[in-house]
């Protein structure tokens, strides 16, 4: 039987991939590097939440559309560079994904 889809990554993978390679990239697109690069962009995210409360960060869309776009960015960031990693260490999303819910499901049962 075949694992539900719950991430659909090919299309992404395939562009980034061809986006390093048009650029020369690929030598430095290892684990490691990405993986730094990748917490740069989650510090890059967490300081737009830096200093606000959660009703401001809830408002942020309406209040702050300039801060709102940055936030869509540096999460846009995120994804690629955890997607690239991923793929650079051959793990398959997918199934990544679906091993870790069923474990979470056992460490935290429904009540």
């Amino acid at each position: 039987m075949n694992p539900p889809h719950l991430i659909e990554a090919d299309g992404l993978i395939d562009a980034l991939q061809r986006f390093a390679d048009d650029r020369g990239w690929q030598p430095y697109h290892t684990a490691r590097n990405l993986m730094l690069a990748l917490t740069g962009e989650v510090g890059e995210l967490a300081e737009i939440f830096q200093w606000l409360n959660d009703d401001q960060v809830t408002a942020m869309r309406q209040d702050d559309p300039a801060r709102y776009q940055h936030l869509q960015e540096e999460v846009a960031d995120v994804l690629l560079y955890l997607v690239r990693l991923a793929h650079v260490m051959d793990i398959d999303l997918n199934q990544a994904v679906i091993d870790k819910m069923a474990k979470n499901a056992v460490k935290y049962p429904a009540t």
